[in-house]
């Protein structure tokens, strides 16, 4: 079945990176698009950036342009998320997801809290 491993959260100072990783397993990567998604403290969830299945195109929230880079290794089955400049408002759990054959699949999601 579709699974995916996220890792790289946890906390960093204003203005700081991380990078956060998500490695899939179950199903075709390499066709698949990528994206990750944030849901932060009593707020609905959003997406924070896509990438398709080649790399070839990316794109991003507004909040984030400029500042989050997301990138896959296909032959490593896993998708990145280079986050730079982070803010506080960034906190948030961090989840990866795709669509496959009409099906969202969901990560457990990592933590990414912001703060001094």
């Amino acid at each position: 079945q579709v699974q995916f491993v996220e890792s790289g959260g946890g906390l960093v100072q204003p203005g700081g990176p991380l990078r956060l990783s998500c490695s899939a397993s179950g199903f075709t990567f390499s066709s698949a698009a990528m994206s990750w998604y944030r849901q932060a403290p009593e707020k609905e969830r959003e997406l924070v950036a896509s990438i398709t299945s080649t790399g070839g195109h990316t794109t991003y929230a507004d909040s984030v342009k400029g500042r989050f880079t997301i990138s896959r290794d296909n032959a490593k089955n896993t998708v990145y998320l280079q986050m730079n400049s982070l803010k506080p408002e960034d906190t948030a759990v961090y989840y990866c997801k795709t669509r496959w054959i009409y099906s969202d699949y969901w990560g457990r999601g990592t933590q990414v809290t912001v703060s001094s």
